[in-house]
């Protein structure tokens, strides 16, 4: 038996924090309207899993202009640490412009040549995050720019060391890659460190070639095993995640109930947020440290299930970090519907 070990922190993500322009109507002369929401997929993990009820904290860097005040307090305001974030002098906070098609889906443009966010090292405070907590976050954009590539490689090494667990969310943003091959080989790279892999189905083809079909699913997601990985969950969107182990694999259909579809930014990280959530609560409870997943099938497909629900609440607003939902928002709508 691994002897338990005492974690200060459930979670700590470690990348990219950043301002999302998301469109908000038209203004009296026609023009796009944009609202200014605290994103970067990591920061909105921590965020997710914090105002469910886990502890959690957040390794990024941002500008010392007014955004990077905003951002700050937006992970604050969720419960999550901060000490481990940097101010970046001579860089601005990273910018993204958002704009919205039919059913929520979205067009990414950033302002980041390099931003604020690939400026974070693991100095001082950020050290002690990494080791102090059950599972460390991280996403690929992190590896785009340096030195927030060789940290974010240094911090997956000390939470394995430490004795936490990697989670990993290979994110393909196009515009932020010199070439598809570049941020592949980029993307993979971190694949080895992973206990938990979060993909789109997108992005499971574009990694492993799979079709996107359930026999496509299933192959995609035994080859991200083989590179070590635990858990593989692919998110589906409105059809749900698909889900592989070692032993069990399956497709949990999003909670019965519809909604109305307003932003569709974050909702990967809101499922992903919420799982860990649930893992780290099991890790809690356990007498020892040797692994997070639960002893049978159907309890992990609850974590799914709730997973599911919280990505599916968090649709329903603009903006990831405040369409995050809590803890009894996610109960409430898994057991009637309500929004």
């Amino acid at each position: 038996m691994i002897k338990r070990k005492e974690f200060p922190f459930d979670i700590t993500a470690v990348g990219e924090i950043l301002i999302d322009f998301t469109e908000s109507g038209v203004s009296a002369g026609g023009n796009p309207l944009y609202e200014a929401n605290a994103g970067g997929a990591p920061a909105n993990v921590a965020a997710a899993a914090a105002k469910l009820g886990s502890k959690t904290a957040f390794i990024g860097a941002t500008g010392t202009d007014r955004f990077g005040v905003l951002l700050r307090r937006a992970l604050e305001a969720c419960g999550t640490d901060t000490s481990g974030m940097q101010s970046a002098a001579h860089r601005h906070t990273t910018l993204a412009f958002v704009s919205l098609g039919e059913g929520g889906e979205r067009q990414f443009s950033f302002c980041r040549n390099p931003g604020a966010d690939t400026a974070f090292s693991l100095d001082g405070p950020a050290a002690a995050l990494v080791s102090g907590s059950r599972f460390l976050h991280v996403g690929s954009l992190s590896l785009t720019e340096e030195p927030a590539r060789s940290s974010t490689f240094t911090a997956v090494t000390e939470a394995k060391r430490s004795g936490g667990f990697v989670s990993y969310d290979p994110n393909w943003r196009e515009a932020l890659w010199p070439s598809l091959q570049a941020g592949l080989e980029a993307m993979r790279s971190l694949l080895p460190y992973a206990d938990v892999v979060k993909v789109s189905e997108s992005e499971l083809t574009l990694l492993t070639g799979a079709a996107p079909d359930p026999a496509g699913l299933s192959r995609g997601a035994a080859a991200l095993l083989e590179h070590g990985a635990r858990l593989v969950c692919v998110t589906l969107g409105a059809r749900g995640a698909f889900y592989k182990t070692a032993a069990w694999e399956g497709l949990i259909p999003v909670p019965p109930y519809p909604v109305p579809v307003v932003d569709t930014t974050g909702a990967g990280d809101a499922f992903t947020g919420a799982l860990l959530h649930r893992l780290a609560a099991r890790l809690r409870n356990r007498c020892d440290d040797g692994c997070f997943l639960p002893e049978t099938a159907a309890e992990l497909e609850a974590d799914l299930a709730f997973a599911n629900a919280a990505a599916s609440l968090c649709v329903t607003k603009r903006g990831a970090i405040p369409a995050a939902p809590d803890g009894a928002a996610v109960s409430r709508f898994l057991g009637t519907g309500a929004v």
